[in-house]
């Protein structure tokens, strides 16, 4: 089992998701932070069907800060409910993951 846990997250555009990745970095609560492809969102907002272009974001940090940056991203996020979930990566290349907890502390 790794110590490494990764977040994901949707954004309203690329330019905030690169704004908030800065933020996460520098404040060292992921060592790394993909920005994916634009993807398209579907789902019920307040009664109708929605769909809408998101930048997908995966943070890479760990288990022990990944409430950190969960509460980091709910403080800098635009959306009034984001989509932000986690989960423990249990498998890990190790020279990446002792990187990403040197990264993090």
């Amino acid at each position: 089992m790794s110590d490494v846990s990764l977040i994901y997250a949707t954004f309203p555009d690329e330019q905030t998701a690169k704004s908030i990745a800065h933020n996460i970095v520098a404040a060292r609560l992921a060592a790394c932070v993909n920005i994916l492809p634009p993807v398209t969102s579907i789902y019920e907002w307040d009664g109708k069907i929605e769909e809408s272009h998101e930048s997908a974001v995966l943070f890479k940090t760990t288990s022990q800060q990944a409430a950190a940056l969960i509460d980091r991203l709910k403080e800098l996020h635009p959306y009034e409910v984001p989509a932000i979930v986690g989960w423990p990566a249990d498998t890990a290349y190790a020279p990446f993951a002792n990187w990403i907890t040197a990264q993090t502390n």
